[in-house]
């Protein structure tokens, strides 16, 4: 611990944050910009203040968040971190979330910069977070405020392959549905694409509808898309992971660190920015500069919310088509009109039928 550096108390907007250890090196693989100190400095000049919230804060916004940490470094291990710890400081702010289970726990919900600094001392790196906002009702975090396309890609492909899917399909389907988009990089291969929506339906209602837009792009490109949760089943295409939608599923924030040997951050851009973006070059060390240059390209989000009408009335024709629902991930219990979580390779034919269901035996 000697070489790490001398504890300190950080004041952030007003709140004594405590950050132990801030020369440990986070990034070990980097020259510069590679210590705990320099992950913590992120976090919180991109959280900006309660008053003017910046756009990490924005993003994460009273929404139940997971931190994935790493305590010692990415050279150690890793800590995917659901519930705050009992014994915690007093500013720190939660929300009570529901699994699959129907069991409780709570979540940061972060609401102010200390949130942040804080979990970036705990040696966070990535934070998760839900498409729900707790707004203080008897009820939160049971309606989505936000769709979510992750855009997955096959093993052996590269960033260029996922945008030039983005571009040529996923972005003509959104605009056909007068959906809005805001895209962002994952941080790795990947791409992720939010949909702001009102807060009306709940998680079955919303994976449902990401359901039926995956299936609509990939009728339109079956070669490079498909839904398939089966990998046997999904031939080199990129996977439009719908499961990102259900119940106690989170994806990585809006200006998130990964778990990247650069310090990659999982970056918004605009549609325009993607033709040509290069997600090495948004890291750690660039994108604060980047966003006060050009400002945050998903401020607003929230005033672009729309209904899921039209999605629900999709999933209603495919219905009537015989495409219902898909499997849920294993964690997930056994879920009304969900088809038999059995991979394709392991099934007899004659025990089912075209969609995947099982047939009536005598």
């Amino acid at each position: 611990m000697s070489g790490n550096g001398a504890a300190a108390e950080v004041d952030v907007d007003g709140v004594a944050v405590r950050l132990t250890s801030p020369d440990k090196v986070v990034f070990p693989d980097l020259e510069n910009g590679n210590r705990k100190r320099d992950l913590f400095d992120y976090y919180v000049r991109m959280a900006g203040t309660a008053a003017a919230p910046g756009p990490v804060l924005s993003a994460v916004y009273r929404r139940p968040t997971y931190l994935q940490r790493f305590p010692d470094g990415l050279a150690g291990d890793e800590v995917y971190q659901k519930h705050l710890p009992h014994k915690r400081p007093d500013y720190l702010h939660a929300t009570v979330v529901e699994f699959p289970s129907k069991r409780t726990g709570h979540a940061l919900c972060p609401t102010i910069p200390a949130d942040l600094a804080w979990a970036a001392q705990m040696g966070t790196v990535t934070f998760h977070c839900w498409p729900t906002v707790d707004a203080g009702e008897p009820d939160p975090n049971n309606h989505p405020d936000q769709l979510r396309i992750d855009l997955d890609p096959p093993d052996g492909a590269d960033f260029d392959e996922v945008r030039a899917v983005a571009l040529d399909v996923v972005k003509p389907v959104l605009d056909d549905l007068a959906l809005p988009g805001f895209v962002k990089t994952s941080g790795s291969r990947g791409i992720h694409v939010f949909i702001p929506v009102r807060p009306l339906w709940d998680f079955i209602a919303t994976r449902r509808a990401v359901i039926a837009l995956g299936r609509e792009m990939a009728r339109r490109a079956p070669d490079r898309i498909t839904t398939s949760w089966w990998k046997e089943e999904r031939g080199g295409r990129v996977f439009i992971d719908y499961n990102q939608n259900a119940r106690d599923r989170s994806m990585a924030s809006a200006y998130s660190v990964r778990r990247s040997p650069i310090a990659q951050v999982s970056a918004p851009v605009t549609w325009d920015e993607l033709v040509d973006v290069d997600p090495r070059g948004l890291t750690l060390a660039t994108v604060p500069g980047l966003v006060e240059q050009r400002g945050d390209p998903w401020a607003g989000m929230a005033e672009s919310a729309v209904g899921i009408e039209p999605l629900l009335e999709m999933v209603a024709r495919d219905a009537e088509d015989g495409l219902g629902d898909l499997p849920y991930p294993p964690s997930f219990p056994k879920m009304p009109g969900e088809p038999p979580r059995v991979q394709p390779s392991r099934k007899v034919a004659e025990h089912w039928d075209q969609w995947g269901n099982p047939r009536l035996r005598p």
